[in-house]
């Protein structure tokens, strides 16, 4: 076992505060990785604050995690020491069932081990990368590039797999018209990836400050959806629409905007139930699909995706102890787009 330095919560509401723990020690197929960076997820929100009612406490949160390797174990194949490393979403999961032998390690039929927030197979709570470092399963280690800024990499583990995997599965190719609703956290990432596939891309926002941000993003258009007369003349323009909100909101008005086969991807989680009327569903054929991260696999397909194409997300770096007001900031979107953690504030 090794002491590792954190920032926990101990109850929903509590603030987050310094925490000392135990990693487990490394074992034959495990990676060891000095945290550098870890980025903060809109999600630690509802975790911490026990608004999805699975909060187990105390609880270190963080599953956007990039650092170095600092040991491995003796069955390790694919990292050695001193190689960049991430850890994502999932740190585990059962390995057999026939959505992980897909590579759809999210979707594990008796329940992905999350890499905060969960229950490992010897019944242990995982804690996260609000801490100095991590101890994980090689299948579940992600290769990073030396070609990107660390900082902007983070926040790809979550928000950038997290837009990425809903686009591949749908699709989006050259000359597609995709629109994304809601420029945060995932929808500046959801831009990025549907420009490089080559997709026309609207953003839709409420708010006409982010217009600018918008375009300097890569978006083709810019749509102000409290404007009904922009909102009726994009009647049936879309073959994608990329919903990211979490806030509450009408998909009625949104599945309108879609062409005949049309989808809308919820990425986004709000409040309480969104009523769907079943006339715009039927009249066109449109449909709704949701989509949660991507498996290991995608993971690292994505991240390749970005190094190459230098992909990364706009962040804005603070010191661990910040971390409460970052939070308050976090849910006036107050950020543009990412806050990430500077673990070296730790130490």
């Amino acid at each position: 076992m090794s002491i590792t330095k954190g920032y926990a919560v101990q109850e929903a509401t509590s603030p987050l505060v310094p925490f000392n723990f135990e990693r487990r020690e490394v074992r034959p197929h495990d990676v060891q990785i000095e945290i550098l960076y870890c980025g903060v997820c809109h999600s630690d929100i509802h975790q911490v604050r026990g608004e999805w009612g699975n909060s187990i406490y105390p609880m270190v949160p963080g599953h956007e995690i990039v650092g170095r390797v600092t040991a491995v174990g003796h069955h390790v194949k694919n990292f050695t020491v001193g190689d960049l490393a991430g850890v994502g979403c999932l740190v585990d999961s059962c390995q057999t069932c026939p959505s992980c032998q897909q590579g759809l390690e999210q979707f594990c039929d008796t329940g992905m081990v999350g890499t905060y927030n969960s229950l490992d197979k010897e019944g242990q709570i995982t804690y996260g990368g609000y801490s100095t470092q991590i101890v994980v399963d090689e299948k579940f280690t992600l290769k990073v590039s030396d070609k990107l800024p660390l900082a902007g990499v983070a926040p790809l583990l979550c928000a950038g797999i997290t837009t990425y995997s809903p686009l591949r599965y749908v699709g989006v190719k050259k000359g597609d018209k995709v629109a994304v609703l809601g420029l945060g956290g995932l929808g500046h990432m959801a831009v990025k990836f549907a420009v490089a596939f080559g997709a026309e891309v609207t953003m839709l926002s409420s708010s006409p400050s982010k217009k600018e941000d918008a375009l300097k993003l890569g978006a083709h258009h810019f749509a102000l959806t409290s404007d009904e007369a922009t909102m009726n003349s994009l009647a049936s323009s879309f073959d994608y629409i990329l919903n990211t909100v979490s806030a509450q909101h009408d998909y009625n008005t949104y599945l309108n905007l879609l062409r005949v086969n049309g989808t809308m991807i919820i990425v986004g989680v709000p409040p309480a139930p969104t009523p769907v009327h079943a006339f715009p569903l039927i009249m066109k054929r449109r449909s709704i699909i949701g989509s949660l991260i991507g498996g290991i696999a995608e993971t690292q397909e994505m991240l390749d995706f970005c190094a190459e194409h230098n992909i990364v997300s706009e962040v804005e770096v603070i010191n661990m102890d910040y971390i409460n007001e970052a939070y308050e900031r976090m849910l006036k979107s107050d950020v543009r787009y990412r806050f990430v953690i500077d673990l070296a504030s730790l130490k």
